[in-house]
């Protein structure tokens, strides 16, 4: 069955059983009846209490309740309300950003228009487009948005610019004619208009073929109700990491409380030491620890034009192995310019005419005589191809309006879509000349001479096979090409369409949206980094593959295919040929979805730029969604991540590199944390296996968690970005984070620590005194932890990586001993965080004990780097 496009207007007419008076009142009616109301609806959507609790389903969240029950349990009042508060406030934090992502839709229902006008029993009627049912006859004039999909049935010079839909700025000439061919793309349907594109120029008259959720723009609404947004990397690795830690410290309580009654202690007592041990496993800042780290993260990117919407996104950015992204303003400058001319027989570079040659003068007066933009004061004013013009005659250092203003137009036949011509009459040098501008086959039809170097000469076949060659090479090259001719007009009268003939030609202008200058280097950073860069745009297969081949993302022509080949392509067919594609032109939004999702299946983390109504089902599917900020519609804010505010791709490049060094700065300060609990933990279970004293007060643990630890922890993840960082492939997103060789480093590292703190612990039990013990215990730990902070910054030695390059670090480590030596001396804190008086011997020995892993770990990287570098 033939669709609407392939159709003529009678036919349509036709089959929606309506006439070009429009449709009676009772059949408007029984239409709403069977159709409903134009409208954008959306499935069930969760309230913000079951958002909220959502939140707590994470195993992290999980393990900080329990953590807080379990303080609750040894009447460790403030440490419970701190872990409480922690969890409250990221449940917050989710929720809101939960909340936020789902004003996609609601952007998508502010883009309908308030009202339409209609055609109805035979009058011109103002209705609210919400009451638009299918049949309806719509009336267009430029200005108007449009309400719903339709096929036009009147055209007068009409231009719809659907930017929205397809990503392409330029707008679409419109056209009644039927179009016989199957599967053709949205932007080719140029007898049809879509809901939510608006009218640029001219007028026309449309039947009404779809409505509401039926329209693309209501297709594109439920693609966007339906895409999942994914986990980050992190949270993933997070997710796995508490499961794992959880039952971890579950099972070293039991072995501990287990032991404990073996020997014959209290079961209650037993228990209590168990859950202590519980309390010191638990890294309770971690949550927030990492919620601070990505907070810096973002307002740094956010001064290198990237805007993070969803805090977690940030991490993910250093997983990416895949950028798929839009050409037009991200890639390219979004600004129509002349790339190369011909005139007098020859090519030229836009910028190589010499002006002193009449003929190349001539040409150039003529692109800014036949042509109504202006630029004033910075602005840019006209269609964006008449623009490129001006911009041409600048860099010839002619204005516009001293131009004109020289030569006044007397008359003129306006642009019209059918022609595909422009003319202009002036007064040039005593004679009356007609100029024109347009199609290179319209216009070479009307030619009868050519002027060349040697003046005017008629024009051959020869002629006219060397310019076809001329323009076929510009398209090639992905050029939109127009075409200049002049006559002299001998009679006064008006100009009108029959005199656009017998024309002298005069030569081409060859223009394209260039690529940013940035954009060659960025996508050549992306390659060394193992990043795939590949470009998904709605224009046409020659433009954006002349594009990618200057920047460098294709290389052989079978890399690039249009949207209706992958039409047909089973999920797993597609999986199979993703990678051997770089350009994808002509898509649909559908078309988008499936390209990242045989990306991601294929195990691959895929960012995905845009910036109309249709990219945002797919930057909602995207692991990170981009949004251009310049030119982006709020509904691809809404749905995407990250907005640059540059719209360009450089930065998302610069953005992957910081994703990088946070997720490094994350992991190193997780490691920080799991090595100082792990060294606590095994203080405690060589203090069980050998049924000595407790060496830690709960406060003692509470101390450690929330102040030692937290401060250096968040100074670790705050180290300066490390610059080679890009030299290095995307980390494996399937690899967890505590891996083998992790969770080695973290054994090693909290053995050392424990080995010291036992020491003193036993130090302080030769001299009969069990609280002596545990202060010395506690205060080695608290010490060692501190200096271990300088470790966990790099997984290199401070030395290479420089021992003073973190002053937030020196600051958490003074910080942490002024509080440390306040509990250890100041008598009134010391009875509550119950620690004996200290001699200067022992402290001494406490600071001897505690500096020695810091030597002992960088004595040993010392010797290993420099191993592997021999």
């Amino acid at each position: 069955m033939k669709e609407h496009y392939q159709k003529s207007p009678i036919e349509v007419l036709q089959d929606l059983n309506v006439n070009e008076d429009g449709l009676t009142s009772e059949n408007v009616l029984k239409r709403q009846i069977e159709f409903g109301y134009n409208e954008l609806t959306e499935g069930i959507r969760k309230n913000g209490v079951q958002v909220f609790f959502e939140q707590f389903k994470d195993s992290l969240v999980i393990i900080l309740i329990v953590a807080a029950l379990v303080s609750a349990f040894l009447g460790e009042l403030e440490s419970t309300i701190v872990i409480l508060v922690v969890v409250i406030l990221n449940a917050i934090l989710g929720t809101v950003q939960h909340l936020k992502a789902e004003k996609s839709l609601n952007s998508l229902k502010a883009m309908a228009a308030p009202t339409s006008k209609v055609m109805r029993n035979g009058q011109v009627l103002e209705i609210p487009s919400r009451e638009v049912v299918v049949g309806d006859i719509l009336l267009l004039d430029a200005g108007d948005f449009i309400s719903a999909d339709g096929r036009i049935i009147e055209s007068h010079s009409l231009q719809i610019n659907e930017s929205s839909l397809t990503g392409e700025s330029l707008a679409i000439e419109k056209t009644t004619s039927a179009i016989p061919n199957e599967d053709v793309a949205l932007g080719d349907k140029k007898n049809m208009v879509f809901s939510g594109s608006f009218v640029t120029n001219g007028r026309g008259k449309i039947v009404v073929t779809n409505i509401g959720m039926n329209t693309e723009i209501g297709k594109i609404a439920d693609l966007l109700d339906n895409a999942k947004e994914k986990k980050t990397p992190l949270q993933v690795s997070l997710d796995h990491f508490g499961k794992r830690l959880a039952l971890i410290i579950v099972v070293l309580c039991i072995i501990i409380f287990g032991l404990d009654l073996f020997r014959g202690r209290e079961m209650v007592d037993s228990f209590m030491f168990a859950v202590s041990l519980a309390v010191a496993a638990i890294p309770e800042a971690l949550s927030s620890i990492v919620t601070i780290v990505l907070a810096f993260g973002t307002q740094k990117m956010a001064k290198e034009n990237a805007i993070i919407r969803k805090l977690h996104a940030v991490e993910s950015l250093g997983s990416i192995s895949v950028i798929c992204s839009d050409k037009t303003g991200t890639l390219t400058q979004n600004k129509m310019t002349v790339q190369q001319v011909y005139v007098g027989d020859r090519i030229t570079q836009h910028d190589a005419l010499q002006l002193e040659n009449d003929l190349d003068n001539k040409f150039v007066l003529m692109t800014l005589l036949c042509n109504d933009s202006i630029t004033l004061e910075g602005k840019e004013i006209g269609d964006p191809t008449e623009v490129a013009l001006v911009n041409f005659g600048e860099v010839y250092e002619l204005d516009e309006f001293i131009v004109r203003d020289k030569y006044p137009r007397l008359d003129e036949l306006p642009f019209d879509s059918d022609r595909k011509l422009m003319s202009t009459v002036h007064q040039i040098d005593g004679q009356t000349i007609m100029v024109t501008k347009g199609a290179l086959d319209v216009l070479l039809s009307r030619v009868v001479q050519i002027e060349t170097k040697d003046g005017v000469i008629p024009f051959t076949a020869q002629h006219q096979k060397q310019i076809e060659e001329v323009n076929q090479h510009f398209s090639q090259n992905g050029l939109r090409v127009l075409a200049f001719a002049y006559k002299a007009i001998y009679e006064t009268k008006k100009v009108s369409f029959q005199d656009e003939e017998n024309y002298i030609f005069v030569g081409l202008t060859a223009m394209m949206d260039p690529p940013r200058k940035e954009s060659k280097q960025a996508v050549a950073d992306c390659i060394s980094a193992g990043i795939k860069p590949v470009m998904i745009t709605g224009d046409h297969k020659i433009t954006a593959a002349a594009i990618a081949k200057q920047i460098g993302i294709l290389k052989d022509e079978y890399e690039a295919i249009e949207g209706k080949e992958i039409e047909n392509l089973s999920d797993q067919e597609l999986k199979d040929l993703v990678g051997n594609i770089s350009v994808y032109a002509r898509v649909s939004p559908e078309h988008k979805i499936r390209i990242v999702k045989a990306w991601q299946e294929k195990g691959n983390v895929v960012a995905m730029t845009g910036d109309g109504v249709n990219d945002g089902p797919a930057l909602k599917q995207a692991d990170i969604g981009v949004a251009m900020g310049i030119t982006g519609t709020e509904v691809a804010k809404e749905a995407s991540s990250m907005v640059l505010t540059d719209d360009n791709f450089s930065t998302i490049v610069k953005s992957i590199s910081n994703g990088r060094n946070i997720y490094n700065n994350i992991k190193n300060s997780i490691k920080f944390l799991l090595s100082g609990n792990t060294g606590a933990i095994l203080v405690v279970l060589f203090a069980t296996i050998f049924a000595l004293p407790a060496p830690f007060a709960p406060v003692h643990l509470l101390f450690i968690n929330l102040l030692t630890d937290s401060l250096p922890a968040i100074a670790i993840g705050l180290e300066p970005y490390n610059k080679n960082v890009m030299k290095n492939k995307p980390r494996d997103i399937r690899e967890p984070l505590l891996n083998k060789n992790f969770a080695l480093n973290v054994g090693l590292e909290g053995l050392i620590i424990s080995i010291v703190t036992i020491a003193a612990f036993q130090i302080g039990l030769s001299h009969g005194d069990s609280v002596l013990a545990s202060t010395m215990a506690f205060a080695t730990l608290c010490l060692s932890r501190l200096f271990h902070g300088f470790t966990c910054r790099s997984q290199q030695s401070i030395f290479k990586i420089g021992i003073f390059t973190n002053k937030i670090s020196w600051l958490a480590f003074i910080l942490g001993v002024v509080l440390l030596h306040i509990v250890l001396l100041v008598p009134p804190l010391m009875s509550v965080f119950e620690v004996a008086t200290l001699t200067v011997d022992e402290l001494f020995t406490i600071y001897g004990l505690a500096f020695t892993p810091l030597v002992v770990i960088q004595l040993y990287r010392l010797v290993f780097n420099r191993r592997i570098n021999e």
